[in-house]
């Protein structure tokens, strides 16, 4: 297939092209500066700016384009760009492909999203069925899915994907904790009863290569792993796997310290179930923590040490 990747140069993008490219597809990456290679596009998000030509020449297209959430402390201003750096890449992409004639239209958007969508469900396990919570995240998850909507109405198929927190050693959830837990200082995050909803770097990307190639699957699909688990047995899982104690606690107070309001979504709880997934028959490879962290651990052993 001929894909259109925005995004690819964050951790998971940077990977999914590596695995998209050795499976045989054609990958062109949007980038903002000036291209500087045939695999190169440019665009411009935040004034709506993309080669119309670039995206008739796509079979898919895949947006994971964003600003990190937890990559700052939070303040008005960095809200704003967590919100616009979605909403600008998401309605650019669905604008393009709803003015292209019928005939010239990708056939898929894999449009990004997160289980921020459900806001803190608590105990109860949620689906892609349960209705948006509250909080600031739902509400950039809202308005980030409803941005990708033209291309839906224009025909093409759109499948949202609702990211919980996958497991790699160079980001997201696991990258700031490796160091910690190696020391011996690894942590549950304040009362450690609220669930995290993880998923292997393996089965994220599998899933993504699954959504491409199943055109009956559209709307919003959980990318998250079939075995939920609190904070607290991630906590001990991953001390297990590191062989390294983990009898300490975060309070919540020094959470909010730390980081500011972002403390509130940090300890939310999301027992989150990848329902899409299991009924369209996707086959986990890493369906529990401890495979899942175990295949980081390696991952990292074994890169350790390269230039």
């Amino acid at each position: 297939m001929r894909i259109l990747l925005a995004g690819a140069s964050g951790f998971l993008g940077t990977r999914l092209a590596e695995r998209l490219r050795a499976a045989g597809h054609d990958i062109t990456r949007l980038v903002r500066h000036p291209a500087q290679s045939a695999d190169e596009a440019t665009w411009k998000p935040s004034s709506g700016q993309l080669d119309q030509a670039v995206v008739a020449s796509a079979d898919a297209v895949i947006n994971l384009a964003g600003a990190g959430v937890g990559d700052k402390r939070w303040n008005a201003r960095y809200k704003s760009l967590i919100r616009s750096s979605r909403v600008d890449t998401a309605g650019t992409i669905a604008h393009a492909i709803k003015n292209l004639p019928a005939a010239d239209r990708p056939r898929v958007l894999l449009q990004s999203s997160a289980v921020g969508w459900y806001g803190d469900t608590g105990d109860r396990p949620v689906t892609e069925e349960a209705p948006a919570g509250t909080g600031f995240l739902a509400d950039v998850c809202r308005v980030w899915e409803a941005a990708a909507r033209p291309a839906e109405d224009a025909g093409t198929r759109v499948a949202l994907l609702r990211t919980g927190l996958p497991l790699d050693e160079n980001g997201g959830l696991l990258k700031p904790q490796m160091l910690p837990f190696r020391m011996g200082a690894g942590a549950k995050l304040g009362g450690g009863k609220q669930w995290v909803p993880w998923i292997g770097l393996a089965d994220w990307l599998g899933a993504v290569d699954f959504l491409l190639e199943r055109d009956e699957l559209a709307g919003p699909v959980n990318l998250v792993g079939p075995e939920p688990v609190t904070n607290a047995t991630f906590t001990q899982v991953l001390a297990k796997v590191l062989h390294r104690p983990a009898v300490l606690q975060v309070p919540g107070i020094a959470l909010q310290v730390a980081l500011g309001e972002f403390a509130h979504e940090a300890l939310r709880s999301q027992r989150v179930l990848p329902g899409v997934l299991q009924k369209a028959g996707f086959t986990f490879t890493q369906p529990t923590l401890e495979a899942a962290l175990r295949a980081a651990v390696d991952q990292q052993s074994s890169t350790a040490g390269r230039p």
